[in-house]
């Protein structure tokens, strides 16, 4: 996001965290997230709609009493508050206030899990589904079918999870195969990193050549929150190939301290 789209998340996630805070429900919490997913779709299927709400040209009063006109009566206060929020305010591109909208959406999903003491769970369930998505290459390769309609891309996920998953990770996961920003795989796996990050905590993704113990996941959560100066949550799983030893990563960087790693290395050093 540019500057100006970033000020603007910012001021609408503090008012949203504001309204919430005094609902502190959980189903209004939920209600707000489903019901800004569905008010980017409305602005996903009308152009002229999305292009009005967010015009530079027109005044904050002006795009406010728009999204009044439009979605007043079809969804609930809060939304409503932070869709008049949002259009007050000036975002760089419709399309970066659009990515707001589902920023927003996404944090309101997250709340109600929080609230209904899920929270944890969620962000452990879409972290698994990310990792089922790398292991059924074909299952991905159909969420990603540009020639899919997004209908069938959700009923598709849907039965995947269907019965294995809390509503909130359901959710989450079908909206973000219906509009994705990257892949299936990273835009699922940066939804379990929000999850964390609402809980004041680190994503680490540890892949270890055999299971880690409680006390080798204790100490290694220890270490890396002294590394990157703040709690952290491991995400765990094995890969034998590795032979032994481990790779983490936080973000976009990686440790490679496996087996596998130290010898491809000691290779380019010999070529």
């Amino acid at each position: 996001m540019h500057a100006a789209s970033r000020s603007a998340l910012a001021r609408c996630v503090d008012h949203l965290d504001s309204l919430l805070g005094r609902a502190d429900s959980v189903a209004d919490a939920a209600k707000t997230g489903t019901e800004l997913f569905d008010c980017v779709e409305v602005l996903d299927s009308d152009r002229a709609l999305r292009v009005a709400v967010a015009e530079a040209s027109t005044t904050g009063g002006q795009r406010a009493q728009l999204a009044r006109d439009v979605f007043g009566g079809k969804v609930g206060e809060i939304t409503l508050d932070v869709l008049v929020t949002a259009a007050e305010d000036v975002w760089s591109t419709p399309k970066e206030q659009r990515a707001g909208l589902v920023e927003l959406g996404r944090r309101a999903m997250l709340k109600a899990a929080q609230l209904d003491g899920k929270l944890e769970q969620v962000e452990q369930e879409l972290f698994g589904l990310a990792r089922i998505l790398e292991r059924e290459p074909q299952l991905t390769q159909l969420l990603v079918d540009r020639t899919a309609p997004a209908t069938a891309k959700r009923s598709l996920l849907a039965s995947v999870l269907y019965g294995k998953v809390t509503p909130y990770t359901e959710a989450l996961a079908l909206q973000a195969v219906a509009r994705r920003e990257h892949g299936p795989i990273e835009d699922i796996s940066s939804l379990s990193e929000l999850a964390a990050a609402t809980r004041g905590k680190r994503v680490a993704r540890v892949t270890s050549a055999a299971p880690l113990t409680a006390d080798q996941r204790q100490a290694l959560e220890t270490k890396l929150g002294r590394i990157y100066g703040g709690e952290m949550v491991i995400h765990t799983e094995t890969d034998t190939s590795l032979l032994g030893g481990m790779t983490i990563r936080v973000g976009s960087e990686v440790i490679d301290g496996s087996t596998a790693g130290k010898l491809e290395r000691l290779k380019a050093a010999m070529a």
